[in-house]
Formats: C-alpha cells, structure tokens, sequence
C-alpha cells in the first residue's frame, strides 16, 4: 500500500464531490494505463496508485476512514482500524480492481465483463510498397505483383481442427478469451495462454496448419494503378491479405505508390516542370528546341527572341493527366541561357565585332542596371 496521500494522487482537493473523484480517476488511469505505456515502470506504478487511491475514495465509508485516520485505517489487524477488523477490502472479488474499468470506462475499455468473442476471425490487411515510373504514374496500367500471404487450410476449412469441424470453446478460459491473474495487491487481465485470446481451441489439431486454419502461400494479383495516380497513393484490394479462419473473411491488399524521380520532369499537382538550356544564339534571335513529352511524344518549344534566363515558358495542356479526367495539366519551362565557353579565335573575334557596335538598347537591363548606381561611385 502506498503512504502517498491518496487526494494528491488523483489530484483533487479533499472537498471533491464523488462525481469529481471519479472524472480525475478517469483522466488518470487513461493517461497512465499500460497498454498506453508498454514497458514504462513509472507509468505502471502511478497506474496502481490511481486505482488503490479511487477504490478508497470512491466509498463513502472508507473516505471517511482514511480522511480521519489516513493510511492507519487499513493498516492489518484491529490497532489502527476504527471498524474493529470488520472493515475489509477484497480487491480480487466482484466489485474490485478488474470491475473498475468495467464501472468506470463501460465500452471505451471494450464493455462488459468476460465477453465471448466472435467464432470468426478476420485476416490481417497486407501492406505492399509498388515503385512506378513518372511515365506509368501519367499514363496508368496494370500492373502484377506477388506477395507472400496466407490461406485457408484446405483440410479444416480454416476451423485448425483434425476433422475439420468448428472448434470447441477454450475450457481454460470458458470461451471468453481472458483470464484473471492475482499479483499481490491486483488482479489482472489477460489473453488466455491456451487459445491466445480466440476463446476457441482445438483438442485435435489439424495436421496440415497445425490448428492455425491456415497455411503460407505465394499470390500473384493484377492491381490496376489510374492514369493520374499521386505519389505516395494508397490502393486497396478488398480481399487480398491474409486469410481469415474459422470462416472470417480475409483481410484487404493496400499498395503504396512510390513514384520514382524523373530525369526532366518534376511534378506539383497535375503540372509538370522542366528546365531547358538553351543557347544564346537561341535566346538572343529566336528558335526552336524539342524536347520530349511525358506521354512519349515531342514538344517543339518556341523560344521568343531576346528570352532571358529564368523565363519561364507555358505549354498548355502538356502536363500531367488529372485524375478521374480525360484533362491535363499544363506544362512550365524555365530557360536556362547558357554563356558559350571554349570559343575558337573566330568565334571571339565575331563576338568581340558585336560588342564594339552593340548599343545601350541591346541590353536594356544593363543600362538600367548601372543607371541606378552611378552615384554610388567615388567622385
């Protein structure tokens, strides 16, 4: 038994109402419980504080008790307990620690006491990663792909028994699936050992699944991926993953879509994004560059005389399909002028010619540029 005071425990003040105990004890236990904190000592024992702390407090008699005589009132034998050894506690019996959760958190802790679960179990969901192309994701396909899952027994029919009849409830635990285990002060609940928490065992197990109503298997599924898809997608199969037993029926197939990184394109919503070097020969007097579509055809892309790097050039209707649409997106390049390097004495001696006649108006920027700072040079 803990000396901590229990009202500090629950954090509530020593003139709280039943009806505030309670709601602390909740926000508490939910906050602390376990299957919250796998693993986590602390938390396990705040966890049993709560519970000793709110099975004291939420009776009037024995918050009386403990408000009067504190921990000495259930201190063992007759010294400290005012009721004379007539007062007490029986945390492993109906109304003790394993009905507190049934009392307090009804459905939220999974309802009443010793539920019988269902006979019919259903597969596990089967998770997938499927890698495509840019160029796939555009156009869509079908695509097949094997997995390794599970199926039903052919010799039981998924019951796992040797006759291949339905199971028999679990003697050990009656059928409800839990068992009660006591540990000192607590009881405690859990899977059954014997049917692991089906409620359901075998006395003769099948020989083929060894009682688990299924076997290991390969299977191969044509998944069909819809021109449009997103990166990152996720595709259900109903009825593609594990199979269920004792009649359940199997789990779904989810495929995730990773798209994998294009050398020209990139992709924002249903648009695609290009950028094109081009020569400044081009830039400067106009021309034409192909470049290839993401369909598989050729884009012709009109570049306008006097284009500057880091322009950008709308094709409409190039981009991507839009899904659930027969529409696409648009298609943005950026220009990229390139500055020539390694030039021939020719070559130098022609570009050394246009600067000797270019006028202010040739590069308007320029002149602009220095228009602006000319004051800031030293007198």
């Amino acid at each position: 038994m803990t000396e901590k005071d229990y009202y500090e425990i629950l954090e509530v003040n020593k003139s709280a109402s039943g009806e505030e105990i309670k709601r602390a004890f909740r926000k508490l236990a939910m906050q602390y419980h376990p299957d919250r904190n796998p693993g986590d000592k602390e938390a396990e024992t705040k966890f049993k504080e709560i519970n000793e702390a709110y099975e004291v407090l939420k009776d009037e008699q024995k918050r009386a008790a403990y408000d009067r005589y504190g921990h000495q009132a259930f201190a063992n034998g007759g010294g400290g307990n005012p009721f004379g050894g007539g007062f007490n506690f029986e945390f492993g019996d109906v109304g003790g620690f394993a009905d507190i959760f049934s009392s307090v958190f009804g459905d939220f802790m999974g309802g009443g006491r010793q539920r019988k679960p269902s006979y019919e179990m259903r597969g596990a969901d089967v998770r997938y990663d499927l890698t495509i192309s840019l160029e796939e994701a555009f156009s869509g396909l079908e695509k097949e792909i094997t997995l390794d899952t599970t199926e039903v027994c052919e010799h039981c029919h998924g019951h796992g028994t040797a006759d291949g009849n339905p199971a028999p409830a679990c003697q050990h635990c009656q059928g409800t699936g839990k068992v009660r285990i006591q540990k000192g002060f607590f009881v405690m609940e859990q899977a059954c050992p014997d049917c692991h928490g089906s409620g359901y065992l075998a006395k003769d197990k099948c020989p083929d699944c060894k009682g688990a109503g299924f076997i290991k298997s390969k299977k191969t599924l044509k998944v069909k991926i819809p021109a449009g898809i997103y990166d990152g997608s996720r595709i259900r199969v109903a009825g593609g993953g594990h199979a269920g037993v004792r009649g359940g029926e199997n789990g779904d197939l989810y495929v995730f879509i990773e798209v994998k990184e294009h050398k020209l394109y990139e992709r924002a919503d249903n648009n695609l994004y290009a950028q094109v070097p081009v020569s400044m020969c081009c830039a400067a007097l106009g021309g034409t560059v192909d470049i290839p579509g993401i369909d598989g055809g050729k884009i012709e892309l009109k570049i306008p005389a006097g284009s500057q790097s880091e322009e950008i050039i709308k094709v409409k209707g190039q981009g991507f399909s839009i899904l659930r649409s027969n529409s696409r997106g648009d298609l943005f390049v950026k220009l990229k002028v390139e500055t020539p390097v390694n030039l021939s004495a020719r070559q130098k001696e022609l570009l050394e010619e246009f600067r000797s006649i270019a006028e202010d108006n040739c590069q308007p920027q320029e002149k602009s540029f220095f228009d602006k700072i000319k004051d800031l040079f030293a007198a």
